[in-house]
């Protein structure tokens, strides 16, 4: 068994929950609270939201995390 970490990252919108979304139904599961930051180059808000998911096997630092 192996547990794996993804940083899920995007502008405040929809978006962005409809892809933390996606992989909760892909069976990661939240990893902490979400977090909320002011992106000055940008000037937008942005999300963070980190998802763990134990798979079978090892991992191998070339695998699709968002394929898993």
């Amino acid at each position: 068994m192996a547990k794996l970490y993804r940083l899920l990252t995007s502008e405040d919108s929809s978006a962005f929950c409809h892809k933390v979304s996606d992989a909760l139904a892909k069976g990661w599961d939240l990893h902490g609270s979400p977090a909320y930051a002011f992106d000055p180059a940008t000037s937008q808000m942005r999300c963070a939201q980190a998802v763990t998911k134990e798979i079978e096997g090892d991992y191998e630092p070339d695998m699709k995390l968002g394929q898993q």
